[in-house]
């Protein structure tokens, strides 16, 4: 295999030759030849294999290009690439500077070394494109040429965009769905003591289906219910401990928190603690300053 990686060595004559279009270099690497960047400063490549492949590395991704493909290439940074001597072919490396995308660093980390298929979005725009400028390279006036290379600039900006558009995308929907957890949580502290606190009422409060508030929970480990329910218990014990040597009835107090009967309440803080709220209210007048557990 030859290999491109970040080390500058010329390559062999006669196996490469350079076009520009613009500020877009094109450089034609022939079957099995070595050509290797370095110190390539500001600057970012396209790699099109032609029929053979290239075991490309680079950000901690290793993907494998095979020909019709795209891929990225940061040539600011350490990659590796293999080209396959099996079947050997053209290879060609469109580089541009990094700083025409106006795109960010972190952006470009998350794109390269992914072999992109031409098939739709941008790089169904990008390829045919990079294929007529090689088979066009050497007549194409440097006019055309620079105002294709511009084309060719913002076509990358944009598959830079695409790529990592859905991730945006997602990253806020998770932000946005952590954020309503966090809102609905507040909201059942808020109505503990309403007997009527429901997920049909939580869900009518914040505007979404029963079905979706219950979906919000999956990943929280415990249901709206039974989230309720262990809230309304804990505060339960906290006031059983603030009222310890107040002689207040413990169905008082149940009530207070939400609770329709005390049969309930007991054996609801009994599955919470591992006793019964008697057996708490006992302990805790021994033990003033003990704390109740928060699960």
């Amino acid at each position: 295999m030859s290999t491109l990686s970040g080390v500058e060595q010329p390559a062999p004559a006669g196996s490469a030759s350079v076009h520009h279009f613009g500020y877009l270099r094109l450089t034609v690497c022939e079957p099995g030849s070595l050509v290797r960047y370095a110190g390539a400063g500001d600057a970012i490549a396209v790699l099109v294999p032609g029929d053979g492949a290239v075991h490309l590395v680079q950000d901690g991704r290793g993907t494998r290009v095979e020909s019709g493909q795209l891929a990225l290439i940061d040539l600011r940074r350490p990659f590796r690439a293999d080209i396959d001597r099996e079947a050997p072919s053209r290879l060609l490396l469109f580089r541009l500077p990094a700083h025409a995308l106006h795109v960010p660093d972190t952006a470009l980390r998350t794109v390269t070394a992914r072999a992109l298929p031409p098939t739709d979005g941008v790089a169904a725009l990008l390829a045919p494109l990079l294929h007529n400028l090689d088979e066009s390279a050497s007549r194409t006036p440097p006019a055309v040429g620079e105002r294709l290379g511009g084309i060719v600039t913002e076509l990358v900006a944009a598959l830079v965009h695409e790529l990592t558009e859905d991730k945006d995308e997602e990253a806020d929907r998770r932000a946005g769905r952590h954020q309503l957890v966090l809102t609905i949580r507040e909201y059942i502290d808020r109505h503990l003591d309403d007997p009527e606190l429901s997920a049909e009422r939580i869900a009518a409060a914040h505007l979404i289906s029963v079905r979706y508030l219950y979906r919000l929970f999956e990943d929280e480990g415990v249901s709206v219910g039974r989230l309720i329910l262990r809230r309304r218990v804990e505060e339960c014990a906290r006031e059983l401990v603030r009222r310890a040597r107040v002689s207040q009835s413990i169905a008082v107090v149940a009530a207070r928190w939400g609770f329709r009967n005390a049969a309930h309440f007991s054996r609801s803080f009994k599955a919470v603690y591992g006793q019964s709220p008697q057996e708490w209210r006992r302990r805790v007048r021994t033990h003033t300053t003990e704390q109740p557990p928060v699960s």
